[in-house]
């Protein structure tokens, strides 16, 4: 069930507020897990089972972990939960890609095709556990006892399925019953939902329109056209993925939960490495976190940290999806922040500010491409039409990208802090106001593109 649908916006929603609200503080939390399934279950219901065994592994795990006293009895008790928790996501995640690599091997070529059904969210909520798992082994929280409370945790559907990564220490007291819900959580969460909303639906879907005509011509595209797609592509995927998260956190919000945010403003940045502290950032601090310090982070010598960097981006891109493609671009990643690491993160802090954006914007775009295009063979030609493709555009292409120029400059006007730098200069309650005509705004004209628009795709719903 999408977020930005119908059956939500004005069935599912509204059902599980009322309900929510109507029930005594005590109650909620059970009734918030019924709704998590649910909403889970809507569809993919036979995944329901697998989301309960997650649930029942994590609980238990966090429970022995808690009991163990020895170092020894402590680490078996924190490997065994945390095994089945990455045998679960190599099973439904890896499986038909580790088949399909080893056919390409003659001793392996009679293996059969492994074709499983990815489970929504399956990455999201399994790093999410890992996380709750290794916090408790590090003493850094105490162990949930009360299965109903962490069931919600792990399962709680504003987040579910596509994040952001919320780990439970930051959500342990929201968590508590009861919780401190308020008109004024309730309103700003309503208005943030509705930002997120209106990133998917007006901008983020016709970018993504754009980037299919573009990157489905049956002919290579000029230079020119190429790059646009490219940019449409890197908007639309800000736009969808910024506003999924924005719609997450206005949700928990509705219920009294505060997530932290997961984007800042990732094409302001100057360098790659400032890319990756504004973009997804919640996996960014998970991968810094239970990966990279454990390795030993930047405190090794240098050869060290060059391999934990490369090591953890190639997980990275692996974690975004089971396809070379993926791999591709966490290692491309991994060869530019160690290129920054070297020399270059030095040189463009001494170059003017624009320098740094430009390196920036270029290796991002450049690596969505990595992202966007499974096909090694066409992600091949697309790249080469890009860099060499430099002939005049085709009438047809000019003529497509005249009619979304209007769109591409709002999209990379709402990507800049400026417009919320604006708002934040008018007085407190003009600005109040204001925001809730939006919102109104903002719903009516989105409730009307979903009803006469069938395209509606998210992209994160794969990983």
């Amino acid at each position: 069930m999408l977020f930005s649908s119908l059956v939500f916006l004005y069935f599912f929603l509204p059902a599980v507020l009322a309900g929510y609200y109507l029930l005594p503080p005590r109650c909620r939390t059970a009734f918030l897990l019924l709704a998590n399934l649910v909403f889970y279950g809507f569809g993919e219901p036979a995944f329901v089972l697998l989301m309960l065994l997650s649930i029942a592994i994590n609980y238990a795990g966090g429970l022995c972990i808690g009991r163990c006293r020895g170092a020894r009895a402590r680490r078996l008790a924190l490997a065994a939960p945390l095994l089945l928790n990455l045998l679960l996501l190599g099973i439904f995640k890896y499986a038909g890609f580790l088949a399909d690599t080893l056919r390409l091997f003659p001793a392996f070529s009679g293996l059969p095709e492994v074709s499983i059904p990815l489970p929504i969210g399956i990455s999201f909520y399994t790093f999410q556990s890992i996380s709750y798992l290794i916090d408790v082994y590090r003493e850094e929280h105490p162990p949930q006892r009360n299965v109903l409370t962490f069931g919600a945790y792990i399962s709680l559907f504003p987040q579910l399925i596509a994040g952001p990564i919320v780990r439970y220490r930051d959500v342990e007291r929201d968590l508590a019953s009861p919780r401190r819900e308020s008109a004024e959580k309730f309103s700003c969460g309503a208005e943030l939902f509705l930002i997120g909303l209106s990133k998917k639906v007006l901008l983020a879907n016709p970018l993504g329109a754009l980037w299919e005509r573009l990157s489905a011509a049956p002919d290579a595209p000029t230079a020119a056209a190429a790059w646009v797609g490219a940019a449409a592509f890197s908007l639309q995927l800000y736009f969808d993925f910024s506003g999924y998260s924005d719609m997450a956190c206005g949700l928990g919000q509705l219920f009294g939960f505060r997530f932290g945010g997961n984007f800042n403003y990732p094409y302001t940045a100057r360098t790659v490495s400032d890319f990756w502290r504004r973009w997804h950032m919640s996996l960014t601090s998970w991968f810094r976190d239970y990966v990279y310090i454990p390795l030993g982070g930047s405190r090794r010598a240098l050869p060290r940290v060059l391999l934990n960097i490369a090591v953890v981006w190639a997980l990275t891109g692996l974690w975004h999806g089971a396809s070379w493609n993926f791999v591709l671009w966490g290692l491309y990643y991994a060869v530019l922040l160690i290129l920054e690491k070297l020399f270059l993160g030095r040189l463009l802090g001494r170059l003017p500010a624009a320098v740094g954006h430009a390196w920036t914007l270029l290796a991002a775009v450049t690596g969505w491409m990595l992202f966007a295009i499974e096909d090694l063979s066409r992600l091949r030609a697309y790249l080469a039409a890009m860099f060499t493709g430099w002939t005049a555009a085709t009438a047809a292409e000019t003529a497509l990208v005249s009619a979304y120029l209007p769109l591409l400059a709002a999209a990379v006007f709402a990507s800049l802090p400026a417009g919320k730098r604006l708002f934040s200069r008018l007085p407190q309650r003009g600005a109040r106001a204001l925001a809730a005509v939006l919102s109104v705004l903002a719903l009516l004209l989105c409730t009307a593109v979903l009803a006469g628009d069938s395209y509606n795709p998210f992209l994160y719903f794969r990983f």
